[in-house]
């Protein structure tokens, strides 16, 4: 059984996938790249533009999203997180 994500995990899946789509992408898109439930996509979004790492863009096709630096510095000290618990084996 895999384990289940953390909220950072989440978080860090729904930047990259944002920021791995050239920064615009449709809300459809995030809630099946990031594997998330509709209403869990919509809170995890909501605080995301609340806090500036993502930006919602209303255009007459409809709704799109992109990254912004603040959330590009989040998914770069994500990383280096990552990569510092790897370097001592504790994953």
């Amino acid at each position: 059984m895999t384990k289940k994500r953390t909220r950072l995990e989440v978080i860090r899946d729904i930047l990259s996938v944002i920021r791995d789509r050239n920064g615009k992408i449709k809300p459809t898109h995030i809630l099946y790249k990031s594997n998330l439930s509709h209403p869990m996509m919509e809170e995890y979004l909501g605080e995301l533009i609340g806090k500036g790492f993502v930006l919602q863009h209303i255009t007459p096709q409809g709704k799109t999203y992109s990254v912004t630096p603040k959330g590009l510095e989040y998914l770069a000290k994500y990383r280096a997180i990552v990569e510092f618990n790897q370097s001592f084996g504790l994953e």
